[in-house]
């Protein structure tokens, strides 16, 4: 069976820019283009509406630049991100800011590869298969709290959510910081229990009272304390399973 390809969302403003990303990735066909952007604004609309897994995004645009544009999404919905510009002064910040890579324009073809290289390196780790199930599942969890450990038992939480190498865990109205990668954590919880719903979420599917379509094949799940969770195109399979949808 074929892998499914990379989606990959195009944002600059230079349409000859656009071209020349397009050119680059001719050669790379497990990259799938699915839209172009001419500003960020428009590109944190397609972001939600397309949920792509690459962003390959310029700095400098009319109106929000491309750092705003990451700023102020949340970390969890974050595509990998590939900067190109034809700035070189920012490649600090776009590294703070977790890009896989930074290009300069015009665009080397070999340069480009490289980074195609490293995206599917980070591709690969955030799909990793789960490790091999443990004997038995975790059962409690305990995060600092103040002073205090707080111990939660898994099947307390609602669900949980990642925040970078950390991940926010949600339990009984309250939340808790772990430090612990969404991907680690997800191995050792019952995957009878707990469903991921999308690439910087998992959900205890005890807690699910609804699933919302919405347009453009969009989904949200919504829990029984009313929380709303979008639930990612690359999960639905998976949880249309777990939820005995037709």
């Amino acid at each position: 069976m074929s892998t499914p390809a990379i989606r990959a969302l195009l944002v600059d403003d230079e349409v000859l820019a656009r071209l020349a990303l397009r050119q680059a990735l001719a050669s790379h066909p497990d990259i799938a283009i699915v839209g172009e952007c001419g500003n960020a604004a428009e590109a944190k609309q397609a972001i939600a509406a397309l949920e792509p897994e690459l962003l390959f995004l310029d700095i400098r645009m009319p109106g929000m630049d491309g750092f705003r544009l990451l700023h102020g999404m949340q970390r969890s919905s974050l595509p990998m991100v590939v900067f190109a510009t034809a700035y070189g002064q920012h490649a600090l910040r776009a590294f703070d800011a977790n890009a896989i890579d930074y290009l300069l324009k015009p665009i080397d073809q070999a340069r480009f590869d490289q980074a195609m290289c490293r995206v599917r390196q980070h591709w690969q780790g955030l799909n990793m298969a789960p490790t091999p199930a443990p004997t038995a599942y975790l059962q409690r969890i305990s995060v600092p709290s103040g002073e205090r450990i707080r111990v939660i038992a898994t099947a307390d939480i609602d669900w949980i959510r990642a925040d970078g190498n950390y991940v926010r865990i949600h339990a009984a109205g309250t939340s808790h910081l772990h430090r612990e990668p969404l991907t680690g954590l997800l191995a050792t919880l019952d995957p009878a229990r707990f469903l991921r719903i999308h690439r910087g979420i998992v959900v205890n599917v005890d807690r699910i009272a609804e699933v919302h379509p919405l347009f453009q094949g969009s989904a949200e799940v919504v829990l029984h304390d009313g929380t709303r969770l979008n639930l990612s195109r690359r999960f639905r399979a998976s949880a249309r399973h777990a939820l005995g949808m037709s």
